[in-house]
């Protein structure tokens, strides 16, 4: 089946909802399943509605969080020799796309290299997508968007169905931009970046960010700030449970904790109940049981080494052919090629 038009922009925008992208019915049963399970655990997917992709926007601003910056700095002063690893014309595929700020350094080079640019970007939130692709069309004279909304699995299933059928012949380069592939377990990220190989040919390429091991001081700031944004984006995932599936949660009685795991080389983020409570879920027509100190396993975020990032592309249908850093060397974007 193909992917279901939301709506369509005069000949330069299409979103494409996806039957099984981030509906109620799979929040709802993953909630279900989640909080009923021992230990608890829910999926960091659910973060990014409306109020959680603004409050994710406001904690890349922070300055504990140095991904952000460091990312913008390969971004600017390398965006031209990332573009001309992959000889073009080419379209740009990007997962998770959030608001497309970063990508713009792309879109610019690749603008002054070709004069038009197919972009396809993925993101779980709709408001999201339909708010970023709108700008970028306002900024961009040549730019073509097919949006599609949904999660990554169900996403790159529907454009490599839409590849197939094109007669097209650009190459392509996706992005995976963030520290987005750290929260992954090792098995998920194997999984989705073969899921990703399948929507390329050789000559292909994947950009991916990936935050790099270091000190537990700088890492743990980084996703427990002072100022609290951190912990109003992941508390919102109780509040989001509240006004969607009219659940009871007191957030005043739960915690926010992070803290970095060496041994697995990730920090862990957990929501901590602060007391014996039980909260009724009423969309589910059930109550869920806290004791003081238990915890809901939210999000890991893996760090890497080089070694590391070698043999993840080489198990999974790429050559890690080059590795770009911030001066501080806390953060790399790493070309994939598809092999």
């Amino acid at each position: 089946m193909l992917p279901q038009t939301r709506f369509s922009y005069p000949d330069r925008l299409t979103i494409e909802r996806l039957p099984d992208g981030g509906d109620k019915n799979a929040f709802a049963a993953d909630v279900l399943e989640g909080l009923t399970k021992r230990p608890k655990a829910l999926p960091p997917k659910y973060f990014y509605d409306e109020l959680g992709s603004r409050l994710f926007e406001a904690i890349c601003r922070l300055p504990e969080y140095y991904l952000t910056r460091a990312e913008a700095e390969i971004l600017k002063f390398g965006a031209e020799e990332i573009v001309s690893a992959v000889a073009g014309p080419v379209r740009l595929i990007e997962l998770g796309s959030g608001s497309a700020e970063k990508t713009r350094h792309i879109i610019e080079a690749l603008l002054r290299r070709q004069p038009e640019l197919q972009y396809v970007p993925v993101d779980i939130s709709d408001a999201s997508l339909e708010s970023s692709s709108r700008e970028l069309l306002r900024t961009y004279q040549g730019l073509r968007i097919t949006a599609y909304a949904g999660d990554y699995f169900t996403a790159l299933r529907a454009i490599a169905r839409a590849r197939k059928d094109s007669r097209g012949s650009l190459r392509t380069i996706a992005l995976f931009l963030g520290s987005n592939i750290g929260n992954f377990d090792p098995e998920g990220a194997r999984l989705f970046l073969k899921n990703v190989r399948q929507t390329l040919k050789p000559k292909d390429a994947l950009l991916i960010g990936a935050d790099l091991k270091k000190d537990r001081q700088t890492l743990e700031a980084a996703y427990d700030d002072p100022l609290g944004v951190t912990s109003a984006f992941n508390l919102n995932l109780l509040l989001r449970m509240n006004r969607e599936l009219a659940a009871e949660f007191d957030v005043s009685k739960f915690k926010h904790h992070a803290e970095y795991n060496e041994q697995q080389g990730r920090v862990e983020i957990y929501i901590v109940s602060l007391e014996n409570q039980t909260i009724r879920i009423g969309a589910l027509d059930t109550e869920v049981s806290f004791y003081e100190g238990e915890t809901i396993h939210i999000e890991n975020s893996y760090k890497f080494d080089l070694n590391q990032l070698s043999e993840i592309a080489a198990e999974t249908g790429y050559t890690l052919a080059k590795t770009w850093f911030d001066r501080s060397r806390r953060f790399s974007f790493n070309l994939f090629a598809a092999a």
